[in-house]
């Protein structure tokens, strides 16, 4: 269904002919081949998560602001 929808929504190629004088049938065939061939490689590739540096990975995490309120060593009232 949304290869449908993505066959419309495309814009013509744009092919120019440097040499020679293909029929239509030709050119369709060609467009036809190499269309194909550009949906197996896309739909072949796989998106690949973003990988964390070595920074990111060795950061300790954020530890809570200090509560100054409770006293010296945290276990007197």
């Amino acid at each position: 269904m949304s290869d449908s929808t993505a066959a419309d929504d495309a814009t013509p190629p744009d092919i120019r002919v440097r040499r020679g004088n293909p029929t239509d049938e030709e050119l369709a065939a060609l467009i036809a081949v190499v269309g194909g061939a550009y949906l197996a490689e896309a739909a072949e590739t796989a998106v690949v998560p973003p990988t964390r540096s070595r920074w990111e990975l060795s950061a300790r995490a954020l530890r809570r602001p200090l509560d100054r309120d409770r006293g010296w060593g945290g276990f007197s009232d």
